[in-house]
């Protein structure tokens, strides 16, 4: 007994006893007093030609049938938990370790755990021998009482490991299965599960995979057993699927599979396969590719007195707007020496003068990057340096703060002081030389090392998310735009230089305008603002403001309300739903500024109640790929990275060709962008966000994904949370809520979550704190 103590001590050494394998469960695991019991057992044939492969490879190898059953088992395993390569299981074994009890009637059948840590990079081959040795090793010492293994681990409240296990039954009758012979005796065996229908059963187990082989016929078989508390039946017939189609896979010599790596194992349905192309068949003619200031151009000859931009009671039309910015332009060209390509920054507050001067800078072949006006003197001059800008544009409330450091312009003054029209040489203009490709503008987004990234877009880039928001009609000619963004964020540049790019018209507000709610709702209705693209907070905050103040004819231009920056948040759908608003359809928009604007979108159905929103579909000309971490395809349902082609993908962060090279990569001759995120793909072809691998966290040994209770938490009447690790030990969960106290919270987390992902502590807030962008 005590060389199987200690050979067990040694092979769960590290291992966490009470770890759930993380399957496509398609609900959580919740305690055992509320589980039905109720399961489903589907089974499928190997077949002929299948059965001879397994066997003949079981033969040649040297590698009994049950072992090699349980390498497939384990490398199934790998490859459906996503990649978990510290894989534990139960299985019964006969407990006849002696000669001399195998004909001896009795029950000695002990559960003991098979515990399977490979490398990703083994092949096939190399797995097997692995499991062999497992296995050998594990039978050796399969006596010892399975109460005696897990007294070895006093702090484990449940072996979870036991509800996730693998079978292997050899039968030699032509009749029944369940006889088995023990000497002269012939018994048969009472199945561990009790049949309710044609499919469905009683059982206990999580998931339990069975192969079955006929001795007499020389044939397999398997059934796979799960419980319905835990999976949907079409969970789990996709499951039997998957696992029939990788053993194909393995046993298929011609395609050289078993000297692959496990990794590149495919799970992936010929179905799926068709659903993900279909998802990427985005293909549209876009017109001619050309520069922003040339659309603007060709807007002014088409309509020259629309109503280019507003703020209050300024207006210009197109034809004015188009005139000062060719004087501001002959200035940065002749007085300021521009340049194509050269960076010109701008730092000012919303006015008429912010959108000449960001036109302006693009018409002289200028690359524009703006400057928020309430950023420190400090960080203003630290950017300056980093992308090596010598001009910056400024009005009167910005001007001090580049003094004797930069060459300054001031808008109002240069636009002041220009010449007369008849003097002007606007041939000048028409001599710049930039085209689709030159870079339109930098924005400077958060660097995970706490520097800034300089991220570069072209005007391709712009000209075709521009187009992509057109044809998806969320964006036309016909709209009149609020301008919401702050200069900081990229959405700015859609709002101002993509409205004057199809000849809508633009509606700023007044600086700080976007969160003086009164303000805001009075321009929605005076303007008659047809649409609105900002973020999920800001929105929530503005409707909530409308539904108390019953101000909601504020709402009845709006035609197209896009959300975008961050997950949609279902209470601002309800929200929505008791504003009344009417004739307006909801957008959920997904994308990076590494993309330019966005990159899917998806129309909400205000009439369905969800408990989450999908990010949809790639915009047209747009793609979207889901790869595990070994760059593999993932199957429907499960999570995977998103990676984003097509015409938006950015020309590269400035100066750091490093950082570039590891956020874009190239797939199948085409490159996409690495965005970081966790997505997965529904049944319908909608992709759905689940967060970040760094919003990921260990506690206790339990993988947790914090994005999922901030789900549950937002659920209730929480309008907005955060759920942090504290001092290893602890998770937190701020909200923002008037209408609920610590213990609900905690009641509702622990009926919907399970009990590691519970919080410790519920700190409630009447509002979390925003950045710049409105972002928690």
């Amino acid at each position: 007994m005590t060389a199987a103590s200690m050979y067990w001590r040694y092979t769960l050494r590290g291992y966490n006893i009470n770890h759930s394998l993380p399957l496509p469960f398609d609900r959580y695991r919740l305690s055992d007093e509320r589980r039905t019991g109720l399961g489903i057992s589907v089974s499928f044939d190997f077949g002929e030609d299948l059965s001879r492969a397994f066997l003949t490879y079981s033969l040649s190898n040297g590698i009994t049938p049950e072992q090699l059953a349980l390498a497939s088992y384990f490398a199934f395993m790998f490859k459906l938990t996503n990649g978990e390569c510290d894989l534990c299981i139960g299985m019964n074994t006969h407990g006849r370790y002696k000669e001399e009890l195998m004909s001896v009637i009795g029950l000695f059948v002990n559960n003991i755990p098979l515990r399977c840590q490979l490398d990703p990079h083994w092949s096939f081959h190399q797995l097997a021998e692995h499991v062999k040795e497992i296995f050998t090793n594990s039978l050796e010492y399969s006596y010892f009482p399975l109460q005696r293994i897990l007294a070895q681990h006093p702090n484990a409240t449940k072996p979870v490991f036991l509800d996730t296990s693998f079978e292997f039954q050899s039968y030699k009758c032509k009749t029944d299965k369940n006889e088995v012979m023990i000497g002269n005796a012939r018994l048969v065996a009472t199945p561990v599960s009790i049949e309710i229908d044609a499919d469905e059963i009683m059982s206990e187990f999580d998931f339990v995979l069975t192969i079955q082989h006929d001795l007499d016929t020389d044939q397999l078989s398997c059934t796979i057993n799960a419980s319905l508390d835990l999976f949907d039946k079409i969970t789990v017939d996709r499951m039997s699927q998957r696992f029939c189609s990788m053993l194909e896979q393995l046993l298929n010599i011609n395609d050289n599979q078993m000297k692959k790596s496990i990794y590149e194992l495919s799970l992936v349905l010929p179905d799926e396969i068709l659903l993900m192309k279909s998802m990427n068949n985005t293909q549209v003619l876009f017109p001619s590719f050309t520069c922003i200031h040339h659309e603007f151009v060709r807007q002014v000859m088409e309509h020259p007195q629309k109503v280019a931009v507003e703020l209050d009671d300024q207006s210009v039309t197109y034809d004015e707007l188009l005139y000062y910015v060719q004087v501001l332009s002959l200035n940065l060209l002749n007085e300021q020496r521009v340049i194509v390509g050269e960076i010109v920054c701008q730092c000012v507050e919303r006015s008429l003068s912010m959108v000449i001067g960001m036109m302006a800078i693009e018409m002289s072949g200028g690359v524009y990057c703006p400057l928020s006006p309430r950023d420190p003197q400090y960080r203003l001059h630290v950017l300056m340096k980093e992308i090596e800008c010598r001009l910056v544009l400024v009005h009167y409330l910005t001007e001090t703060k580049f003094i004797n450091n930069f060459v300054s312009l001031n808008l109002d003054s240069a636009l002041i002081n220009s010449e007369d029209e008849s003097h002007v040489n606007f041939d000048r203009i028409s001599r710049v030389l930039a085209t689709e490709y030159s870079i339109a503008y930098i924005i400077h987004t958060s660097g995970s090392t706490g520097k800034p990234k300089a991220l570069q877009a072209s005007h391709r880039n712009f000209s075709n998310s521009i187009y992509s928001l057109v044809h998806s009609y969320t964006f036309n000619e016909n709209d009149t735009v609020g301008q919401i963004a702050r200069c900081s964020f990229d959405n700015h540049i859609q709002e101002i230089l993509g409205t004057l790019m199809i000849g809508a018209t633009t509606v700023m507000l007044r600086p700080r305008g976007t969160t003086h709610w009164e303000y805001l709702s009075s321009v929605l209705e005076k303007k008659q603002i047809t649409y609105m693209h900002t973020v999920p907070n800001l929105l929530y905050s503005l409707f909530a403001y409308i539904v108390k103040s019953k101000k909601q004819e504020a709402l009845q231009y709006l035609r197209s309300l896009c959300s975008v920056g961050e997950p949609f948040n279902v209470k601002l759908l309800d929200l929505i739903k008791t504003s009344a608003i009417r004739k307006c359809r909801i957008w959920n928009f997904y994308g990076q500024t590494e993309i330019t604007i966005a990159s899917t979108f998806h129309l909400v159905d205000v009439a369905v109640d969800k408990k989450r929103i999908e990010i949809g579909v790639p915009l047209p000309n747009y793609q979207c790929i889901i790869q595990d971490e070994f760059s593999q395809s993932v199957v429907l349902g499960q999570e995977g990275y998103l990676f984003t082609g097509g015409v938006g993908v950015f020309a590269g962060y400035l100066g750091r060709d490093d950082l570039t090279s590891k956020a874009l990569v190239d797939i199948d001759g085409e490159m996409f962008y690495r965005t970081g995120d966790l997505v997965k793909m529904d049944n319908k072809g909608l992709l759905h966000y689940q967060g970040r691998k760094d919003h990921q966290i260990k506690l206790h040994g339990q993988r947790i994904e914090l994005g999922e209770i901030e789900r549950c938490l937002l659920n209730t009447s929480v309008s907005a949370c955060v759920a942090i690790k504290w001092d290893d030990d602890h998770l937190i969960a701020y909200v923002q809520s008037s209408h609920i106290d610590e213990e609900q919270l905690r009641k509702h987390c622990q009926s919907h979550l399970p009990h590691h992902m519970v919080p410790s502590l519920f700190i409630v807030l009447d509002k979390l704190p925003l950045n710049a962008n409105g972002k928690i």
